[in-house]
This record gives structure tokens, sequence and C-alpha cells, in this order.
């Protein structure tokens, strides 16, 4: 069975370059040039992924994603030119799944979109199974203030829950089950997205960033969550 895709991109040469490709590869392709006729067609047809903008007339990239949020866990892939990490982190904050820079290549895009896609495919028909505590591992753990319930997939600083995307908390499972252990990007982006790594490092920076905002007290010299330049991080907790 074919996937279909909405792209939402008002530069057309970007979204001809891109719906030919991608119709090559097999996939059914619908596109929108602003954001409001993007949100009609997304309510006209189910869709396996929907390519965001997040520059674009009408209804801008971040109110499309709040939009689709409200009524799906469609897998969104956002595009943008701007390198600025506030895009990036608003972006994947309201619910986004990935990030793709412009410019890109073919190429590169349709393993984003391939991998989107499978990881939701997977996850959707996935039976549940009972999950076995790990002998010797405390499910609640405690940091000073912090504190994270890892059964319930909750995490509290000074009794006050916190606001954590599931990337989010599965970022700071990884790391308070794996003390002292330094983790390369393309390991925390294998580990938690499930998937190969395809370099775009910014995509990890803006999710370690928001986990330090809302864990640090000070996120500038953070005390859990430690970078070490030009390897990777590590959680002192």
């Amino acid at each position: 069975m074919s996937h279909r895709i909405l792209i939402m991109e008002d530069d057309h040469e970007i979204v001809d370059m891109l719906k030919q490709y991608l119709l090559k590869e097999g996939y059914l392709i619908d596109t929108a040039y602003d954001g409001r006729a993007g949100m009609a067609q997304f309510a006209s047809a189910n869709y396996e992924l929907v390519v965001v903008d997040i520059m674009m007339p009408k209804l801008d990239g971040i109110e499309v994603i709040k939009l689709i949020r409200e009524r799906s866990a469609v897998p969104i892939l956002i595009m943008s030119a701007k390198d600025s990490d506030v895009d990036k982190a608003l972006g994947l904050g309201f619910g986004a799944d990935d990030y793709i820079a412009k410019p890109f290549s073919m190429i590169e895009i349709a393993a984003r979109i391939k991998a989107a896609i499978r990881r939701s495919t997977v996850y959707a028909n996935r039976e549940p199974v009972e999950q076995e505590t790990e002998i010797g591992i405390p499910q609640e753990l405690r940091f000073g203030a912090l504190r994270v319930d890892v059964d319930n997939f909750a995490a509290f600083k000074y009794d006050q829950q916190l606001r954590l995307t599931s990337k989010e908390f599965e970022i700071l499972k990884l790391f308070i089950m794996n003390p002292n252990r330094v983790f390369t990007k393309a390991q925390i982006y294998g580990f938690v997205w499930q998937d190969d790594y395809y370099g775009d490092e910014n995509v990890i920076n803006v999710h370690i960033r928001r986990l330090r905002e809302k864990i640090e007290d000070n996120p500038s010299e953070p005390l859990y969550i430690k970078t070490l330049w030009g390897i990777g991080y590590k959680w002192e907790g």
C-alpha cells in the first residue's frame, strides 16, 4: 500500500522537486502552498506523514503543528531555512517528530520520511507487553530536587511535575539509567529514536537544551547533564 504524504510549503520550486522525487519513490503526494490551505487539505484525507515549512503565509508552520496535534499523532517533519535554535525548539516542542534544514538533498529527506513512517507504523502495530522491573534498579530515582518516576513516565522538580515531551523523557531515562556513561549524539538518537542517525546534530541539541531548561536550576551551568565537547553528553546526577 502506498503511503500518502501532505507537503505544506510556499516555495513552488521546492514543492515540485520534492513531489516528483517522492512520486518516483512510490508515495502518494498532496500539496499546499500556505498553512490555511494545508489544514483544509489535511482535514480532507488520511495521511501517514506531513511535511511542514516553518515560514508560510496565512498560517505559519508552528500554528499548523499545534492544530494538527490537537487531532492527530501523524508524524510531522519540519523544514526551515533558518538556522536558529529557536525555530527548532519551538517546532519540536510543539510535537514535530523530526527537523531538516534547507537546503537539503532529496536522498536525505526521503530517508527521513521513510524512517518516520516506519517508526510510526511499528509503534501503531506493536502489541502491549508486560514490562518487568529490572532487578536492583529502583523505579523512582531522586537527584536533589529532581525526582523521576520511571514506571509512570513522570518527572518532578521541587515536587512540581515537569511537562516533558516523550522524547525528552526518553533521553532523561537513558541518562539516569546509565549514570556517568558518555553518549555520543549518534548513540542518543539511536537509543531514543530507534533509528539510524543522519548527522543532523541540531535535533539532539534542541532536545538536550529543552531538557536542561526544565530539570536544571541553571541550564547554563548544568549539574546533571554534562557536555563533553566534541564527544557527547553524560549524566552526573
